[in-house]
């Protein structure tokens, strides 16, 4: 059965830093996964999406320069390194991943088929 599981949320002051991970089970981790979030009265959105396997990375306008996505293969962790933060980042985190592998990967939320519980990140000004 394959499970996402994130850790890593909380409150921080803007300006901070966050790191969020995802542990994955049930599932090969050479696909697509990334993060996305959804704050309140608002569609969630993708912020950081990497292909596991060959690495291949992409980031939201709103987030490029500030997060980092990463993995780590031998762990099947995924991680969000999230520095600089702004209240704008509030929202609910979620960790995501394709059901199959594909050799492109996309921020639609659609396309994703497992997804984390969520974690609460809050950033006050």
């Amino acid at each position: 059965q394959a499970q996402l599981v994130e850790s890593g949320g909380g409150s921080v002051q803007a300006g901070g830093s966050l790191r969020l991970s995802c542990t994955a089970s049930g599932f090969s981790f050479n696909r697509c996964m990334g993060w996305f979030r959804q704050a309140p009265g608002k569609e969630r959105e993708g912020v950081a999406v990497i292909h596991t396997g060959f690495g291949g990375t992409y980031y939201a306008a709103s987030v490029q320069g500030r997060f980092t996505i990463s993995r780590d293969n031998t762990k099947k962790t995924l991680y969000l390194q999230m520095d600089s933060l702004e209240p704008e980042d509030t929202a609910i985190y979620y960790c995501a991943s394709d059901r199959e592998s594909r050799p492109a990967c996309d921020t639609r939320p659609d396309d994703y088929g497992y997804w984390g519980q969520g974690t609460q990140v809050a950033v006050s000004s």
